[in-house]
């Protein structure tokens, strides 16, 4: 076991950061998170259109975090809250990233790097299409939207998931999500 939450944190607060949080994700926090961010994005003037999409992509990652945590190894579960996972939200230049992390089943790689890959590798229309038969043809699950949030992520943000597995033993790997919101350019012309 060569992976360190402390070292895995300290390495994504690096940089301008609105928001850095380790610990359980409990449905408090996700208000108190969001009405943070919506007050900081205020304070930095940004236009509404940057406000809305920041926080309605900060809204479905919470959810996504939420609501597919898995329990946490046996070698973090006397130091952590149950419900562990990790927020941090930054600004970069001129885009927004939003970095979610949490422990994960080994056995849920493979179904969670396809999904990704395949929103990845789609365009906008694909995106949409995609959108719309999982509204239209998936039941719900217990955890929610039927796989809605990590498509409507890519539609709103219009760029790739970036993502990564990191082995932490037999049975869990942590999973790291990035997405990234560029800043919206209001007019080139004028």
């Amino acid at each position: 076991m060569n992976f360190s939450i402390e070292d895995y944190y300290a390495d994504l607060i690096d940089g301008n950061v609105l928001l850095a949080y380790k610990g359980s994700i409990t449905t408090d926090l996700i208000n108190n998170v969001l009405d943070t961010i919506e007050s900081k994005l205020q304070d930095f003037n940004e236009p509404s259109k940057v406000r809305k999409k920041v926080y309605n992509v900060l809204v479905e990652s919470l959810q996504n975090l939420f609501h597919h945590i898995d329990d946490l190894p046996e070698d973090y579960d006397e130091e952590y809250e149950p419900r562990f996972g990790i927020l941090v939200v930054t600004k970069e230049k001129n885009r927004y990233r939003i970095s979610t992390g949490n422990f994960i089943k080994n056995e849920k790689i493979a179904y969670l790097k396809e999904k990704i890959d395949k929103i990845n590798d789609s365009s906008r229309n694909d995106l949409k299409d995609m959108y719309k038969f999982i509204l239209n043809h998936q039941k719900l699950s217990d955890k929610g939207g039927g796989g809605l949030g990590l498509v409507d992520i890519a539609r709103k943000t219009g760029n790739k998931l970036k993502y990564v597995f990191i082995p932490f033993d037999d049975k869990y790997s942590f999973f790291n999500l990035d997405v990234f919101i560029d800043e919206v350019v209001v007019n080139k012309n004028s």
